[in-house]
């Protein structure tokens, strides 16, 4: 199903790059008290999960976006927001992304449910009672989607949020490589090549550290160094195999899926029709709020994160 979203822009934040860059630029960071949880994972690798303080009570696992972590802008701000309603917290860092080197040479990627499952399978170990809801922001959003998709109704998780996700990667790539989306492609490249070059210290990339100032796209990159790191042949295979899209009609849990129509991140031609949704699925369109954005209220000095509202709302009906 697909309804449209009550979320209205602040007329202050007009235009998708505004609404995208603000929360990013200015918002003030904070964090609850966290506590760090390590899973081993079979291949010899760990994720860390920090969770903030026990509950009894839902447990909501956060999922970050490409590069990701708790000094972005939506992370901090929704675990304290979950905490303060009664949940259990945690943001699950992909393998690299918690402060310290994850220990193998592969990295991880957009369609990389591998480890989402494992975390899940180790969770209904240790707390087979507990309920648990998974929230995804862009690239944990497809990663997410694309797991729930696997999974069926085999997923056991009581309900899921994906917050503008590249549904879509190989247009995802073509809509950030034009016009001022480059000015985020760039961004997000170069924390990518400076990790890469962090960890070549410790293991060697598939394509020579000098050089890596000419993988100047998404395309280019992923062709050279997520592709190769993850067993696909090249970018599109990488593209075709990770992109969520395909798995929406296969999703059996209740899931919030939350899209803008300006979202500089994926070209509004590449939004699921009614059709490719399951119906288990509820796509909210907005028709701003760039990627990650949804800023909302009158007043500039008291900004409205929409996106937490919107969370809690869909999580309380679940509760």
């Amino acid at each position: 199903m697909i309804t449209r979203s009550a979320f209205r822009p602040a007329w202050w934040l007009p235009g998708p790059h505004l609404q995208t860059l603000y929360p990013s630029l200015f918002r003030k960071r904070k964090t609850p008290p966290l506590v760090r949880e390590r899973f081993e994972l079979a291949d010899g690798d760990f994720i860390d999960i920090d969770w903030t303080r026990p509950a009894d009570s839902t447990r909501v696992i956060i999922l970050h976006g490409l590069e990701g972590s708790l000094e972005s802008h939506y992370t901090g701000g929704l675990l304290c927001a979950l905490q303060q309603n009664g949940y259990n917290a945690g943001l699950m860092y992909f393998r690299g992304r918690s402060g310290e080197p994850n220990r193998l040479r592969r990295s991880y990627h957009s369609g990389d449910t591998g480890d989402l499952e494992a975390i899940m399978q180790q969770l209904s170990r240790q707390h087979p009672d507990a309920k648990i809801a998974l929230i995804g922001f862009s690239l944990g959003g497809n990663v997410l989607l694309k797991w729930l998709g696997e999974k069926g109704h085999s997923a056991g998780i009581t309900t899921a949020i994906a917050i503008s996700v590249p549904l879509d990667l190989h247009r995802a790539a073509m809509k950030l490589d034009s016009g001022l989306s480059r000015i985020y492609q760039r961004h997000l490249l170069n924390k990518l090549r400076s990790s890469i070059t962090a960890k070549s210290l410790q293991h060697a990339p598939p394509f020579p550290v000098e050089r890596l100032h000419e993988l100047d796209t998404f395309r280019k990159f992923d062709n050279e160094i997520t592709a190769p790191l993850h067993g696909f042949r090249d970018v599109d295979d990488y593209y075709a195999r990770s992109s969520s899209k395909q798995f929406l009609a296969h999703i059996e849990i209740p899931t919030l899926l939350l899209q803008a129509v300006d979202d500089p991140f994926l070209p509004a031609s590449a939004l699921p029709d009614s059709n490719e949704l399951s119906a288990s699925i509820t796509m909210e369109l907005s028709a701003h709020g760039g990627h990650v954005g949804f800023i909302a209220g009158a007043n500039p000095l008291r900004p409205r994160y929409w996106l937490e509202e919107r969370i809690l709302q869909h999580l309380n009906d679940y509760h």
